[in-house]
């Protein structure tokens, strides 16, 4: 029987980390990296018992950190953020709509010392009706996206910051859509790469699929990348990534039905794979859409979720997705729900039930009918900040209704989702690792009763030493609490593989690290 795709792609990402995970190992001087196993999934576990995951939602600031006061800002959505960790600056690029019909959008920039109150410098690069404004790239017809990366291995210095977006442009005297790329020095002046489009877009009314090579289909390219761009570096494989909205057919086969998420890569931002799809919606989304009711109902705020952008993040070797769960049929709304996935490829939705990012329940704040997320994140020493975009509006209402604005929301370190108990007590059991070279253990738990680590060999036995009664119990609420022994120390283990095995009563673990 062949593979599965799933298992293939779990099969490469194994190969792949294990290859980075060798060369690092060779390069140190044979000491083990640094690892930290996060409980957003069961990848690094064995086995669980009389245990439950729970997702912890972003906590929301109420007011925008960022806010319309320009005649080029009609509506805040689409961003990317950047802190530099020399200097802490924070530096933001963001869609700036200047018109509803015909819709015209440019890429405006603001910059803050702490990421809470922020500031948009009159550069005098791209003017607007004859003054000075933040714009960085012109307001143009058809322009969607501000997704921006910074790249330190580039050789050439003018190509350090590098912007993926999608626009409409002439090719052979016709209006065509599709993938843009914008390259800059220091994030400020750009250039748009002459050769457009990179990608032949996804876009048009619905008909039937068309014909390979048919010159008059005016759809663009199926499956391929539509107007939601999110690029990141994917560091394992060494390449970029765009993951975009796509589009897939509805249920007779006519093109155009419901939202998707496809991926392309590249190695130099310029030529990119085909795109592959990498998530849908499903069953259990319900098959509803805005211009058609559901064939049979689902859950009554769930009739028609679709997957409107999904920007994607690498942290401590999970892959995050923040899924723009569109409901155009239905309420209208757009809050953000977390994936996960081990390679980038294949995707898991764990934690459809409630939503990552929150909209809020007072109809009139910028932030309660659709949110925008991105893939830029700010990873700090005790919090992760997201900031997204935020309407008002809703998708079966007016979608530019003021007012908008971009928001901030935050995560304690490394607390997506925790392991609890379902009773009183449980444990966790993690698969067998090499602890040669360790000198710390720490865990990330919030512990109201104790939280105690034991090890294991590898076929399961206890050692002498590093049982249950052994270990020293955890107690509060921290972030890295130290994980110790009575007598022993992981210096004292004998070689070989073991499994930890982690102990909870009235505990929840987020995390557990390895130095």
């Amino acid at each position: 029987m062949m593979p599965s795709w799933s298992r293939f792609f779990r099969l490469r990402a194994a190969l792949l980390a294990g290859a980075a995970l060798a060369a690092w190992s060779a390069a140190a001087g044979g000491a083990a990296p640094p690892r930290t196993l996060l409980l957003v999934d069961d990848h690094d576990v064995l086995y669980r018992s009389g245990t439950r995951r729970v997702l912890h939602p972003v906590q929301r600031r109420p007011e925008p950190v960022l806010t319309q006061e320009r005649p080029w800002e009609i509506t805040l959505a689409y961003n990317s953020v950047l802190r530099d960790p020399a200097t802490g600056r924070y530096r933001m690029w963001y869609q700036a709509l200047g018109s509803v019909s015909p819709e015209s959008a440019g890429i405006a920039y603001a910059e803050s010392d702490d990421g809470v109150r922020w500031r948009k410098p009159d550069l005098g690069l791209v003017p607007y009706q004859g003054g000075d404004s933040n714009l960085v790239l012109a307001l143009a017809e058809g322009h969607y996206g501000a997704s921006v990366v910074f790249d330190p291995r580039d050789p050439d210095p003018d190509r350090r910051y590098k912007l993926a977006c999608f626009r409409a442009g002439e090719v052979a005297g016709r209006r065509v859509m599709g993938l843009a790329a914008g390259f800059s020095p220091d994030g400020l002046r750009w250039r748009l790469d002459p050769e457009f489009p990179l990608l032949p877009g996804n876009y048009g009314r619905r008909s039937a699929p068309p014909l390979a090579g048919d010159a008059a289909y005016e759809g663009g390219v199926p499956h391929s990348v539509s107007d939601v761009i999110d690029v990141m570096y994917d560091a394992p494989r060494g390449v970029f990534a765009i993951y975009a909205k796509t589009w897939l057919d509805m249920p007779e086969g006519l093109t155009f039905w419901k939202r998707a998420i496809a991926r392309t890569e590249s190695r130099d931002f310029r030529q990119w794979s085909r795109p592959v799809l990498v998530m849908q919606p499903d069953e259990f989304d319900g098959d509803g859409v805005e211009y058609r009711p559901p064939v049979r109902p689902v859950h009554p705020n769930r009739r028609g979720v679709q997957l409107h952008g999904g920007p994607v993040f690498l942290h401590e070797g999970v892959y995050f997705a923040l899924l723009q769960k569109m409901d155009g049929e239905t309420t209208g709304r757009m809050p953000i729900e977390l994936a996960v996935s081990r390679d980038g490829l294949d995707w898991q939705r764990p934690f459809r039930a409630v939503d990552f990012i929150g909209l809020s329940p007072e109809p009139d704040r910028f932030d309660s009918g659709c949110l925008w997320t991105n893939a830029t994140p700010v990873v700090l020493e005790d919090e992760i900040r997201f900031y997204y975009g935020g309407y008002s509006g809703r998708w079966n209402g007016d979608l530019l209704r003021r007012p908008s604005g971009i928001g901030l929301g935050t995560i304690p370190r490394d607390r997506f989702a925790g392991v609890r108990p379902i009773g009183e007590v449980g444990q966790v059991t993690f698969r067998p690792l090499d602890l040669g070279g360790r000198e710390t253990l720490t865990v990330n738990a919030a512990v109201a009763g104790r939280l105690r680590v034991e090890v294991l060999d590898e076929r399961g036995y206890g050692l002498p030493g590093f049982t249950r009664d052994d270990a020293v119990p955890v107690t509060g609420d921290a972030l890295r609490h130290a994980v110790r022994w009575k007598e022993k120390t992981l210096r004292d283990l004998p070689a070989g593989r073991k499994m930890l095995r982690v102990h909870l009563e009235d505990a929840e673990l987020f995390a557990v690290s390895l130095r």
